[in-house]
């Protein structure tokens, strides 16, 4: 795609980066409300079941996945026109979450100027090793590599660490508010958790808070991961990196059944989305259907993603992801193809 045909497209999509009041304000309801109502309903289910309220938190999850895509949308400043207004609902949004805000902020900003691109992984983003990385990696590199792209850790205990750990420690050199803000949002949740549990007792509140809380971290990390992870996705080194592609073709469109969209805030349009932040959750489908080149993006559905489990480390040669089988199977190509060099009569001349 020229530089003309890019700047052309970006220019279509910023057309849909406008903030609308009014539907901001119906979906903080429809996102709120329903939440709430849930997670009382879980509580009062544990009258007639707990395994009923522990599958009534389960869904209830799918309205955290929601309220964070609100989050998402106020870190880039596009949920509502004030940046007052987006902080402060960030910061709530952060405390239902369990995400620190300003921080959270921070990282993603960078993960979306760096999507892509091989010389500046780490910040915001899925851990992702080449396979010439991993070849020269040392073992404990690789275990440490491959505990972490394990889905028993990744999906399983990945959401506890995100919430206990990460989402609680300020990074190295934090300014103020960021900071602040952080120790805003963890002291807000532990007085909220703590006044729950005065109110229901913990057994109650771990009952329906626990599974919520992690089916939502699950849920979150994969969507992270599938939209990005994807056997033909773009990475390149920083003198080969341009930011419409790493936006159109190593950002996949997610298609997913209406209600999953809907509880999702169509984020499953993660094209539109990386190659312009500042387009609301709720503008997204609007502008991947009004411009015909967005169209044309990789497009995964429930039932291809679960091929991106698979994936562990992309091979720069082939411009894709392979499996750590995959991987073995390379390496003895490589290797016997260097023994057949050395056994070749003219390698043994030219010795």
């Amino acid at each position: 795609m020229s530089k003309q045909k890019q700047a052309q497209l970006r220019k279509s999509v910023a057309a849909f980066a406008n903030s609308d009041t009014k539907t901001s304000v119906i979906q903080v309801f429809n996102s709120f409300v329903p939440f709430f109502a849930l997670w009382f309903l879980a509580y009062l289910s544990l009258e007639v079941s707990v395994l009923l309220s522990i599958a009534i938190s389960v869904v209830n999850a799918g309205f955290v996945i929601r309220i964070f895509i609100i989050f998402h949308d106020c870190a880039h400043m596009s949920f509502f026109k004030n940046s007052k207004a987006n902080r402060v609902l960030g910061t709530v949004t952060g405390v239902v979450t369990h995400f620190a805000f300003e921080k959270w902020k921070r990282s993603h900003a960078i993960h979306h100027a760096t999507s892509g691109n091989l010389d500046k992984r780490g910040t915001g983003d899925i851990w992702v090793m080449t396979v010439e990385e991993y070849a020269q990696a040392s073992f404990w590199e690789r275990l440490s590599y491959r505990l972490y792209r394990n889905p028993i850790i990744l999906f399983g205990l990945g959401p506890f660490y995100l919430f206990l750990i990460e989402n609680r420690m300020n990074r190295k050199g934090a300014k103020g508010r960021e900071r602040w803000n952080t120790h805003l949002i963890t002291a807000s949740i532990i007085v909220i958790y703590a006044l729950l549990i005065l109110a229901i007792g913990w057994q109650a509140f771990l009952i329906i808070q626990l599974p919520m809380m992690w089916m939502a971290g699950a849920l979150g990390i994969w969507l992270f991961y599938v939209q990005h992870q994807f056997e033909d996705s773009y990475f390149e080194n920083e003198e080969e990196w341009d930011y419409v592609k790493a936006a159109v073709e190593g950002s996949s469109y997610y298609k997913l059944p209406r209600i999953l969209e809907w509880l999702t805030g169509s984020i499953g349009y993660h094209h539109v989305h990386h190659l312009s932040p500042r387009v609301p959750n709720y503008h997204l489908e609007k502008a991947h259907e009004s411009t015909p080149p967005l169209q044309k993006a990789t497009t995964i559905t429930l039932l291809t993603s679960l091929k991106s489990i698979r994936f562990r480390l992309f091979d720069e040669a082939s411009k894709s992801f392979v499996s750590f089988r995959e991987f073995r199977n390379l390496q003895r190509k490589t290797k016997s193809g260097m023994k057949l060099k050395t056994n070749h009569p003219s390698f043994q001349e030219n010795r």
